[in-house]
């Protein structure tokens, strides 16, 4: 667990998805960071953020929401309602059962799902959500580095990459209607990272990617406007 000081923690992230994986690894260390933690997990069962947050009274919130449930959404909107965030990040993602398909294999109920939960939701969220985050306070998703179209020389993983690339213009979208405003934005690829997700092959620990990540976060404060970043701050092409 974290170290704590004795300071009571000064600014507020909302991170929607924490229960394990990189968002458990990111609620961990914003709260090492002094930050407050008001995160997200579904409802039903015990997470590795009930641990920390056993671990770290008054330091770390837990709220139930699943992202693709609108309802669930305004709910949380509803309990929010009064607070105000230096940081609103959207952690979600997932792939259909057999990333090799290509998009001529996918069933259209396996498509749906996926760009339900990858695409439109994370968005939702944004939307529904954006309105408790200070006005220089920063909005981020977790997208991924197989959402860029440029960098696409190998294909594989189709479904998948075209989610998160329909993630990255709606953002783009969102992110338009900003324009002028102090807002700085962040669309994040933390790394191929071995995850329930990125599969035991991934290049990088989550150890080396998430301080990476919110290091990059925390640097992007006072920085209006939206990029596409990696974990280490090098620009990632559209």
């Amino acid at each position: 667990m974290p170290d704590i000081s004795t300071s009571a923690p000064v600014r507020t992230i909302a991170l929607i998805g924490a229960s394990r994986g990189l968002g458990h690894a990111m609620a961990v260390e914003f709260v090492k960071q002094r930050w407050h933690v008001v995160g997200t997990v579904r409802a039903g069962r015990r997470t590795l953020l009930h641990d920390l947050a056993d671990a770290c009274p008054g330091q770390v919130d837990i709220e139930t929401l699943d992202i693709t449930r609108p309802e669930q959404i305004a709910a949380l909107r509803e309990r929010l309602a009064g607070r105000t965030f230096e940081m609103l990040f959207v952690n979600a993602g997932t792939t259909n059962p057999d990333p090799t398909q290509t998009i001529g294999e996918v069933s259209t109920e396996d498509f749906v799902n996926l760009m339900i939960t990858n695409a439109l939701s994370p968005m939702r969220v944004v939307e529904r959500l954006s309105d408790l985050v200070a006005p220089d306070g920063l909005i981020g998703i977790m997208s991924s580095g197989q959402g860029s179209i440029a960098d696409n020389e190998t294909g594989q993983r189709e479904v998948y990459r075209g989610s998160k690339a329909a993630l990255n213009q709606f953002m783009r979208s969102f992110a338009a209607r900003q324009a002028g405003t102090p807002r700085p934005m962040v669309l994040m690829a933390p790394g191929w990272v071995r995850t329930d997700l990125g599969g035991p092959e991934g290049r990088l620990s989550i150890d080396e990617s998430v301080p990476g990540v919110v290091n990059v976060l925390l640097n992007k404060l006072g920085r209006p406007g939206l990029e596409y970043l990696d974990y280490q701050g090098r620009t990632v092409r559209w």
